[in-house]
């Protein structure tokens, strides 16, 4: 009876199916997305489908047209300026707030998701590191127990996700600084300024060869 009573509702469980298939880039931008293909694909009810397709809408992580068609944002140099300047402003502020809450056990299990990355990467499994990289800075966010800049950093990566796998895809690792050791060192030497500095030159990172990408895209069209 326990089990049925907190079983998570349909809705929801819809919700975050979706959600992840955005975050994880395995929905690409431009792409149509419908209510049927997303019930096969998640073996969902319409409703639910329905229900999650029209909260992702107002969540700017798909795009409504006038013609009752959905896609995945393909987002302009314009947007992925103002994701950059969003993200800049203020994910390394959650990196170091989250950062002085982090004691030993927490730090521990977010070299573990770290770890999950490394090991995606060295497999060429794109989809894994998409989903361990949004841990592993969700982990390190949600230790800081904001209740407004948390849901504005979330938005921020739904929107930014699909964009994200294309540029994983197109340039992979491109032998960068990892930030996330860099991270992980400042927070076990208690230096939660550092975090923030290396979580900020992590963002910048991805974000700068994305805005290649789409400044490309726009120099083609």
């Amino acid at each position: 009876m326990t089990a049925i009573l907190t079983k998570e509702p349909a809705h929801l469980r819809t919700y975050r199916g979706i959600r992840e298939l955005i975050l994880s880039g395995d929905l690409v931008p431009g792409e149509p997305v419908t209510i049927q293909g997303l019930t096969d694909r998640l073996d969902a009810g319409m409703t639910p489908v329905r229900e999650a397709i029209r909260r992702l809408t107002s969540e700017g992580a798909l795009v409504f047209h006038g013609n009752r068609r959905v896609t995945v944002p393909v987002l302009s140099l314009s947007e992925v300026d103002e994701l950059i300047f969003a993200r800049l402003a203020l994910e390394p502020e959650l990196a170091r707030r989250g950062a002085a809450q982090m004691d030993e056990g927490a730090i521990a299990a977010l070299t573990l998701v770290d770890r999950e990355i490394d090991e995606a990467m060295r497999m060429g499994d794109m989809r894994g590191y998409m989903i361990h990289n949004h841990r592993f800075h969700m982990t390190l966010y949600k230790a800081a127990r904001t209740e407004v800049i948390g849901p504005m950093v979330d938005s921020l990566w739904l929107r930014s996700g699909p964009a994200l796998r294309v540029m994983c895809t197109r340039f992979g690792s491109q032998n960068l600084p990892d930030m996330h050791q860099v991270a992980i060192q400042a927070l076990r030497d208690g230096d939660t300024e550092a975090v923030g500095e290396a979580i900020r030159r992590d963002i910048l990172q991805g974000m700068e060869n994305i805005r290649a990408i789409v400044a490309e895209s726009a120099d083609v069209a």
